[in-house]
């Protein structure tokens, strides 16, 4: 968490990239529950990912890996390549697929937990993340 000019704890900033709308507004109201973390922009693949990423500039993102177009594993991939700095990524899943994780923990995210996460756990890893 950074400091706001006030001197107090501001929310850390987050992108949501995830194919389904749903799901991604569902996250970003959760989130806006909680005081420590502001969703600053949303994406539904890994191409819009990355452009969101280098215009709004978070601290954190929430990636899905299985999406059309460029998956996340794909958007790892390319900014690998790109030399684009990520902030840290924590990947969010449906599925407990053990390769596509320690793919995208080889090629750079920070963490992943599955969608079936509590708000109060998926805020902590975001909190935890951006420290």
């Amino acid at each position: 968490m950074t400091s706001d000019e006030a001197g107090g704890p501001s929310p850390v900033r987050v992108v949501i990239i995830d194919d389904q709308h749903l799901v991604r507004q569902g996250i970003q109201a959760l989130l806006a529950l909680s005081s420590h973390v502001t969703v600053v922009a949303e994406a539904d693949d890994g191409q819009t990912g990355l452009a969101a990423i280098e215009e709004h500039h978070p601290e954190v993102v929430l990636l899905d890996l299985r999406m059309p177009r460029m998956s996340g594993l794909e958007m790892l991939r390319v900014a690998g390549v790109r030399g684009i700095d990520l902030p840290p990524v924590l990947i969010l899943t449906t599925f407990d697929d053990d390769d596509a994780t320690f793919e995208a923990l080889r090629l750079g995210a920070r963490g992943y937990l599955l969608k079936d996460v509590t708000l109060k756990q998926l805020v902590e890893s975001i909190e935890t993340l951006a420290s």
